[in-house]
């Protein structure tokens, strides 16, 4: 199926907000003629992106995810680890990066996913093409670099799969530059949700969240030192996921208790944020929307690997959002959907499924 020109991807927005939307008021809007919206309506048919009256959407909800891709070498120990020692343990290989981590994850989920992230052309970036196409992931729009390696990310763990100690070499990420998600213009327009992290340079991050405001857009935080490139545009995000620490830096608002979150709640909400999701380890999980806010407690569950929880997390709250769920059952599919990542030794559950999750939340229930 052809590619759909900016244009085309501007009439499709006009017509998600409004179906019944006449050509005139379509060349209003954009500034041309009503004979040219006609060319791109019939244009947009034959590619088979509108149907019948009233321009139904043959389109179905998507997600597009922009932000870091690399590839994991994880360290276990096959015992206590120490540090300044040599362990004994296994080492394994795997792709990953946040960006890459939450699009594998949602195209799991049996969501149609897209990812813009940068690759070098070498064997680490062979190896997440292929991995993308096992899972139906389309990466055709990502920057591939003949200059730069494929950022990877060294990681050890300890017997209970905390991290101990990591390196990260992502300098290809800052290749994702503004020139070049410009010449995506046409793919991200034509995109339900946008989902960002903050591996992508503070200018990425201002030019995308302020030229694509009617886009809805998650953001994964990353890290309390990579969350500072957000703060001051903080309220153009519709979903949010911090931690304790990064919630802190972005607001301001030091959490010693409970009640300190109603106070960093009511801040990140009048700054614009539409749903936020706060992680506070032992103390469990608090959402809100201003509408409803509540609490999950933490479920007990042996970690085997704890570096995907969070990317696990923001694919199923994305999930959520394109189904339409409430922000308690968000929460509540998500927090299940982080367990079921925290099972397993790979950064990726490769039984990350909606039925597996769900058996999950069963089990709570059971």
């Amino acid at each position: 199926m052809s590619e759909i020109t900016t244009r085309e991807a501007e009439i499709l927005q006009i017509l998600k907000k409004d179906p019944l939307i006449s050509q005139e008021a379509i060349a209003k809007a954009l500034g041309i003629t009503r004979s040219s919206v006609a060319v791109h309506i019939t244009n947009l048919m034959k590619k088979g992106k509108i149907r019948g009256k009233g321009y139904i959407l043959n389109e179905e909800q998507n997600a597009l995810v922009i932000g870091g891709a690399n590839f994991d070498i994880q360290g276990f120990p096959h015992q206590s680890f120490r540090l300044h020692d040599s362990n004994p343990g296994t080492l394994k290989a795997s792709p990953g990066g946040v960006g890459r981590n939450i699009a594998d994850n949602l195209s799991r989920l049996g969501v149609a996913t897209k990812l813009i992230s940068a690759i070098g052309n070498d064997i680490y970036g062979k190896k997440i093409l292929q991995e993308a196409a096992i899972t139906n992931l389309d990466m055709s729009d990502c920057l591939i670099c003949t200059d730069v390696n494929t950022a990877t990310y060294l990681s050890l763990l300890n017997e209970h799969g905390e991290m101990v100690a990591a390196l990260a070499d992502m300098e290809i990420v800052n290749r994702l530059t503004v020139d070049y998600l410009k010449s995506k213009d046409a793919v991200i327009k034509s995109s339900s949700y946008l989902v960002l992290d903050t591996n992508l340079s503070t200018e990425v991050l201002d030019y995308l969240t302020s030229v694509y405001q009617n886009i809805p857009i998650i953001l994964d935080t990353v890290s309390v030192a990579k969350a500072e490139r957000v703060k001051d545009i903080i309220g153009r995000f519709h979903t949010i996921k911090p931690n304790q620490y990064e919630a802190e830096l972005l607001t301001g608002i030091k959490i010693a208790d409970k009640s300190d979150i109603a106070r960093v709640e009511q801040h990140l909400l009048n700054k614009g944020v539409q749903q936020l999701f706060i992680s506070l380890g032992s103390e469990g999980l608090f959402y809100s929307n201003g509408n409803q806010n509540g609490w999950l407690s933490s479920h007990q569950v042996k970690v085997v690997n704890a570096t995907g929880a969070g990317d696990a997390f923001v694919a199923a709250v994305m999930y959520g959002c394109l189904k339409r769920m409430s922000i308690e059952e968000i929460a509540t599919f998500a927090q299940a959907a982080a367990v079921l990542a925290l099972s397993h030794e790979n950064t990726i559950n490769p039984t990350f499924t909606v039925e597996n999750i769900m058996k999950i939340l069963e089990g709570y229930h059971g």
